[in-house]
């Protein structure tokens, strides 16, 4: 039965999703510099605070692909792992993101903008023919997906 599973298995090519799950925390204000305080902190309320306020995030990473027949793997879970921490972690952790990081010197750090910024971070060390999701919770209850 084993070896009959093992040859349909090895005829046919099956989509695979491979997730990472990390974490960080930063600080941000959201803020559009051109309103009035009054509008930023009727549209942006506590999160307007201007001295910050900051936020647990989790991180998942989705790598969606077929299975590569020499490896076994969609993505090496380790090589994933490092690409997060070196280009997302590292960037962002324990950072202002107003402040520390370049991308939102101009953007509104929203939860959908750092989860687009994490997204163009890492599609160009992802395969073209592998699909890329972010999903990234600011709260346990509050999260955002790229693409959807």
């Amino acid at each position: 039965m084993f070896k009959f599973v093992q040859i349909i298995i090895n005829k046919m090519n099956f989509k695979v999703a491979v997730s990472r799950s990390e974490h960080f925390n930063s600080a941000h204000r959201l803020h559009n510099k051109n309103w009035s305080e009054a509008k930023n902190l009727d549209v942006f309320g506590k999160c307007n605070n201007p001295n910050y306020h900051g936020h647990n995030y989790e991180l998942e990473v989705k790598v969606i692909g077929f299975v590569n027949k020499d490896t076994g793997y969609v993505i090496d879970t380790k090589q994933l792992s490092g690409l997060i921490k070196k280009h997302v972690l590292d960037k962002f952790d324990h950072k202002n993101l107003n402040l520390d990081v370049e991308e939102f010197k101009n953007l509104n750090p929203t939860a959908e903008n750092i989860a687009i910024v994490i997204f163009k971070i890492l599609r160009p060390f992802i395969e073209e023919n592998y699909e890329l999701k972010i999903k990234l919770y600011e709260t346990p209850r509050n999260f955002v997906e790229v693409p959807y």
